[in-house]
């Protein structure tokens, strides 16, 4: 591909992009880090702003003293700033601020969930374990198919929605695959969702900080109802997450966690619970995450969500193509041209298995990857054709070595030239396996 090869716009404004680190042989390299998927570095801004704002640092609501005050002004500025940055209501639509995406899909699957009766949740073959082991002994859940590239099948999910007449309370999602990069197409699944009368979550820790987000569109049927997503994903890895829906929700019932804060008034025989989001925020709050989580949206929509999805895809097809073109390589996902998706690519070396590749990578250039199933196991079995007769063996083995593959996922201070590095390191890997020598290089 004829690529001119820039440094990142963005990689002065990342944290750590420079730091050195020792190889095997101890020479110190420039760090590579492809493992943006798990989790990124913090933006300067970030720590820029939790710097400044640990000045006027204080305890949350009903404080008088002027650090309250102003600490409790900014938390809930920031549920605004969380709004408008994926287009929610901001008048129906509530931000509750939670740890991560997991705890957030878990809080919903207990708001959803209703004693008098068993509704069905449609997961897919896709998802994430924090996207499936929530709903399971709550609600029947049901998975929507993938095709043989691993892509989803929307004529499944509507011949399901059909297959159930009306019992389907909820349609859950990946925006963006942590395994292959695949993007969902989300508001023609909303629409077949509400079709049906069911409601949609997306799961967007992944689609969140690689791509705008809007949860509603001009077709009122293509509104996405529910969005979980985290900030140690974007850039502020200061242990937050949130959970946007519609306030109703969250008025009726009771929260799974309760105590400080959730209720206005209580006596030993009753409780008059507060109003969401409050009342589904129990403790105190991460203000200072909440607060990086803030700095974070305002540096990427300053950015320019648009750029930054460009950019990263750019990154991505130049990978994509430089893999392929290795032999030895096996690739799990299938770039089609036009095709939106993220920067996350799954393969294998032939022949060597995935956790000592991933070794050598490090150890030989300081690339950092990640291996294995990343938390989507039956997706993962999907896409190596593994049976259940061989999971069973797994399940009964369980020191033998687990099937799983490498993954690189690209962050928009990432750039060519640490591609061509990876590229040059793994072919040197698939033609001497077990002499490639750590090497100093230029980023």
């Amino acid at each position: 591909m004829n690529y001119k090869l820039p440094e990142s716009d963005y990689r002065h404004l990342v944290v750590g992009t420079d730091t050195k680190i020792p190889l095997a042989n101890g020479q110190w390299v420039t760090c590579i880090n492809f493992d943006n998927a798990a989790s990124t570095p913090p933006l300067l801004s970030v720590l820029e702003e939790i710097n400044q704002f640990s000045l006027l640092y204080s305890s949350i609501h009903r404080g008088t003293g002027y650090k309250s005050q102003y600490s409790s002004q900014l938390y809930e500025e920031a549920r605004s700033i969380v709004l408008k940055f994926v287009n929610a209501d901001p008048v129906n639509d509530t931000a509750i601020f939670v740890k991560n995406t997991t705890e957030a899909i878990n809080k919903l699957s207990y708001r959803l969930q209703e004693e008098t009766r068993r509704d069905v949740i449609l997961s897919t073959w896709m998802e994430h374990h924090s996207n499936d082991l929530p709903w399971r002994k709550k609600f029947h859940v049901d998975y929507v198919q993938v095709n043989p590239q691993g892509k989803l099948n929307l004529e499944d999910l509507e011949r399901k929605l059909i297959h159930y007449k009306g019992k389907v309370k909820l349609v859950t999602v990946t925006g963006a695959s942590n395994v292959t990069g695949y993007l969902n197409p989300i508001h023609k699944i909303a629409e077949l969702a509400h079709r049906y009368h069911a409601k949609i979550l997306v799961d967007g820790a992944q689609m969140v900080p690689h791509t705008m987000v809007n949860m509603r569109p001009p077709n009122p049927l293509q509104h996405i109802d529910y969005l979980a997503f985290s900030a140690h994903k974007m850039y502020a890895p200061f242990g937050t997450g949130v959970l946007i829906g519609p306030r109703e929700t969250f008025r009726q019932g009771v929260s799974e966690l309760v105590g400080g804060g959730t209720a206005e008034v209580v006596t030993h025989n009753w409780v008059l619970w507060n109003d969401p989001p409050h009342k589904d925020e129990a403790g105190s709050p991460n203000v200072m995450g909440v607060v990086a989580l803030m700095a974070a949206i305002k540096t990427l929509t300053a950015l320019g969500m648009r750029k930054i999805d460009h950019y990263e895809s750019q990154l991505a097809e130049y990978a994509y193509s430089g893999l392929k073109s290795l032999p030895g390589i096996t690739l799990y996902s299938h770039f089609s041209p036009g095709e939106r998706r993220i920067g996350v690519i799954p393969f294998n070396v032939r022949g060597i298995y995935h956790e000592q590749v991933a070794s050598i990578l490090s150890q030989a250039a300081g690339i950092a990857v990640r291996t294995g199933c990343f938390c989507t196991q039956p997706y993962i079995q999907k896409l190596l054709s593994i049976s259940s007769k061989q999971m069973e063996f797994y399940r009964k083995n369980g020191n033998f070595p687990r099937p799983g593959v490498v993954r690189v996922s690209f962050g928009l201070y990432n750039n060519f030239n640490e591609i061509n590095i990876l590229l040059e390191t793994l072919e040197q890997i698939i033609r001497h396996p077990t002499t490639v020598s750590p090497k100093c290089y230029t980023i």
